[in-house]
């Protein structure tokens, strides 16, 4: 608890108790008293401290509530993966389970981030959907170096990515606005074809 300071203006009164100077009005977080401080910062009704300063929070907790969240972020990051891979396999998850030799639930508490699977279980369950464990653990930024490194094999995409830079606000947003309707447009036209062979 803090005490809230005002300075309030004494007004010359007839005993000649100040002359226009300002003296501290503080409230007690107890009784909430509203008197001047006393010489000994003590409350006059209540004779509790009037100075009542926060303790800082200590470091070690501070560091305690780091480790979590970088864990959960991790297991996320798996959770996501997993489950991004199993359906790109076209695997239920417990056809996984099975490939695995482990219980259903496993699985779907991996891809919730309710468990984190060890070093082990990872080797496992790469070897399960017939990928290199890093593609498991990898983070968003090796997931984009990847992406940009797809797009960069088109040698038209990469000779447009030297010109960008030199491009104004304007410009580049209309050029990524093209680029936008026409892999759109080139989507649908895929889609519609595979309905027709169908």
């Amino acid at each position: 608890m803090a005490t809230t300071l005002v300075s309030m203006p004494v007004v010359k009164s007839t005993a000649g108790l100040g002359a226009g100077s300002g003296r501290e009005v503080l409230r007690c977080e107890h009784c909430l008293l509203m008197q001047f401080r006393t010489s000994n910062s003590m409350c006059r009704r209540c004779h509790k401290p009037l100075d009542v300063e926060e303790a800082p929070a200590p470091l070690e907790a501070v560091a305690i509530s780091e480790t979590p969240a970088s864990n959960t972020d991790a297991g996320l990051r798996v959770a996501a993966q997993v489950k991004d891979i199993r359906k790109a396999r076209h695997l239920s998850q417990r056809q996984l389970a099975s490939r695995m030799q482990v219980p259903r639930t496993y699985i779907s508490k991996i891809e919730n981030g309710k468990a984190i699977p060890t070093l082990g279980s990872l080797e496992r369950l790469a070897s399960a959907l017939d990928v290199d464990i890093c593609q498991l653990v990898r983070d968003g930024r090796s997931r984009r170096d990847e992406e940009v490194a797809q797009i960069l094999a088109d040698p038209f995409l990469a000779e447009l990515a030297e010109y960008l830079p030199r491009l104004e606000a304007l410009q580049r947003s209309l050029l990524m606005n093209h680029a936008r309707d026409r892999a759109r447009d080139a989507m649908r036209e895929a889609s519609a074809g595979k309905r027709r062979t169908a």
